[in-house]
């Protein structure tokens, strides 16, 4: 067994011909004298130039005998379930938000957009803070905005997201839409908030690879912002295990969201399986009339895609 890779030989070596193709074709494969991982039914040959995070992150993609052959890369973390509003009775949002919080959400996030960097306007700092009247469940903020509202109005969105003993709300920032980002991400933590960031479906990964030192969650959006109810962005995945590497290979405590057409079905497990462990469900939990099922559903499927289950979806 290689030194660097423990664990993976053993996975490796049950891969059938054609899924080690597969693996070398993905460029895992070096060059270099070979050794050699034994597991008692077959060998295998490695090369000492290829990092485990490189393999671990080609195996993830194969395939053998129609089943599941994966491996999250790096320890699974905590899933979550954080619900948008946006979905939600505007007429009584209040109400609705103490639903969530009795159905045992995670978190409940606000979608604040001005109408400029999303074709959409919803809710000012007011109306977040005015919420937590009606629950103590952990907010989080998502700033679909233009850098203008950022730069005026990042205090109060703060300041709104707190939890109800002052504890740190999570407020995200778009990548696209902050110009000086590592500014406004300090900003944040200077004020009492958990700084995070979010990607468009069309930004590249790269974006936010400097700013990971700064951050609490990055959010990869499966849709393009704006509206409730979009389908879901399936080539987003190759996105969230890159994300995912980088944040392992650092040694980062930083959770990764997802957000756009979640449901429990095979685009949860989808995205736990890739490496994400927080889901915002919009319209794929408010569509149960007990919105308890339907967090203990989109929780079970994740888990079921962490550990690289396959099921039918």
């Amino acid at each position: 067994m290689h030194p660097s890779c423990p664990g993976l030989c053993f996975m490796a070596a049950s891969m059938s011909p054609a899924s080690r193709m597969a693996v070398s074709k993905t460029g895992v494969a070096g060059t270099g004298p070979a050794f050699t991982g034994n597991t008692g039914h077959q060998s295998l040959n490695l090369w000492p130039s290829v990092s485990c995070g490189a393999l671990a992150l080609a195996l993830s993609f194969t395939r053998r005998g129609g089943r599941g052959l994966r491996a999250l890369y790096g320890p699974p973390r905590e899933v979550q379930i954080i619900p948008s509003v946006l979905p939600a009775d505007f007429g009584k949002l209040g109400e609705d938000c103490k639903r969530l919080e009795d159905a045992g959400v995670d978190r409940i996030q606000f979608d604040v957009m001005d109408g400029n960097f999303v074709p959409n306007l919803t809710f000012g700092p007011d109306v977040i803070a005015y919420m937590r009247n009606y629950c103590n469940t952990p907010f989080e903020t998502q700033l679909m905005v233009e850098q203008r509202c950022v730069d005026y109005m990042l205090p109060q969105f703060v300041e709104a997201t707190k939890g109800p003993n002052g504890e740190p709300g999570v407020v995200i920032c778009h990548v696209e839409a902050c110009t000086h980002l590592h500014r406004n991400l300090k900003q944040i933590r200077d004020l009492g908030g958990s700084p995070s960031v979010a990607l468009n479906p069309h930004t590249p990964a790269h974006m936010v690879e400097n700013v990971l030192d700064l951050v609490d969650h990055v959010l990869v959006m499966t849709v393009n912002p704006g509206f409730g109810g979009q389908a879901y962005i399936p080539t987003m995945l190759p996105k969230i295990r890159m994300i995912r590497k980088w944040i392992v290979d650092r040694g980062l405590d930083i959770d990764i969201e997802v957000d756009g057409g979640i449901k429990a079905d095979n685009t949860i497990f989808e995205c736990a399986d890739a490496g994400a462990n927080c889901f915002i469900a919009g319209s794929g939990l408010f569509a149960y009339d007990d919105l308890s099922k339907g967090v203990q559903e989109l929780k079970s499927k994740a888990l079921e895609g962490q550990k690289g289950l396959e099921t039918s979806v």
